[in-house]
């Protein structure tokens, strides 16, 4: 891209091949997907860091190293690998820096990265899987476990079950031992949800999400709600549902962001707001990607597209039509 704008401004070009630095690997990408935020938003315009242009996108890509920077060892031609995002962590006075926000990315043939964001992908396991669950599965294990503090019977509301970071939240739920209510916005999605092991499904379009999560839990309510969507009709009603010391976690805005909050309820139940980008941990990431080499994690993937039709990719998306994530593969 080359300017942002609507998905058109995303074009296929000839580049030279990335030649890996010291310390750095060249991958030869198999998948990489296409995130609401992080993707749209920054062909957009819209997200809030800095983004040089000329860019290329891609946050997650997965593929087979080609070529090894000087000083590597951790890494060897032919290694089957994903990636973590993250170039660097957040700091006490800035936000993290992105593969595909803050440095070109994977949605091209090779994409070069440090080798310290590279994980060797478990036999068995394919690099659409692979690159969905890096993406948001350790992101999701480090909201639950370390933020919201899932424990063993702990009720749990996922908004947005359908998408990539709500259906990796469902499992790693039920991995801590939570009860889960799945919630979505069709009933397609609430059944994909339910199927990927949710106690409960609730469609937050067509019933009242506050009085099913309070029938579900006889009265309780969640303990803890999974959110990543920040819609100003959809927030209040998921806060609505939290019982006395609940917490709510969140680490996603596509829905527009700016939502209402009651206060009154937030001091009066002992609430707890908690925004996190989550941590992506060398070890979560390997525990994610061999749940899913076992078959104990699974991804929703809604369709997998050339990489000369990204901005076909991209208005799929924008579209919200389909169930899981979209995948380009070049």
């Amino acid at each position: 891209m080359r300017a942002f704008g609507p998905p058109e401004v995303l074009r296929l070009e000839e580049i030279d091949t990335p030649v890996p630095g010291p310390g750095e690997v060249l991958i030869r990408v198999h998948a990489v997907s296409v995130n609401r935020t992080l993707d749209l938003a920054v062909r957009a315009g819209t997200y809030p860091a800095r983004v040089a242009l000329p860019h290329i996108l891609g946050v997650d890509p997965s593929g087979v190293v080609s070529a090894v920077g000087d000083g590597v060892t951790a890494r060897k031609i032919g290694d089957r690998v994903a990636t973590r995002q993250l170039l660097r962590p957040p700091s006490e006075t800035s936000g993290p820096m992105l593969l595909g926000v803050h440095a070109w990315g994977g949605y091209a043939e090779c994409v070069k990265v440090p080798v310290e964001m590279t994980h060797v992908i478990p036999d068995g396991l394919d690099f659409v899987t692979a690159t969905v669950v890096a993406r948001h599965g350790p992101t999701a294990l480090s909201l639950l476990r370390d933020h919201a503090r899932v424990a063993p019977g702990t009720w749990v509301l996922v908004m947005g079950a359908s998408g990539g970071l709500g259906s990796a939240g469902i499992q790693v739920a039920k991995d801590l031992g939570a009860k889960v209510i799945a919630a979505a916005g069709a009933d397609e999605r609430v059944k994909a949800a339910v199927d990927l092991g949710a106690d409960a499904g609730v469609n937050y379009r067509t019933a009242d999400l506050t009085a099913e999560v309070r029938k579900i839990t006889d009265g309780r309510g969640a303990d803890v709600v999974f959110e990543n969507i920040a819609d100003p009709d959809l927030f209040p009603k998921a806060f609505a549902t939290l019982a006395r010391n609940g917490r709510l976690v969140t680490a996603g805005a596509h829905g527009g962001g700016t939502v209402p909050l009651d206060i009154q309820r937030l001091y009066l139940n002992g609430i707890t707001v908690i925004g996190s980008v989550g941590r992506i941990a060398e070890e979560d990431l390997a525990f994610c990607l061999r749940a899913a080499a076992e078959g104990r994690h699974r991804v929703l993937i809604d369709r997998v597209v050339p990489l000369a039709e990204a901005a076909l990719a991209h208005r799929i998306v924008a579209d919200r039509s389909g169930t899981g994530k979209v995948v380009l593969q070049p």
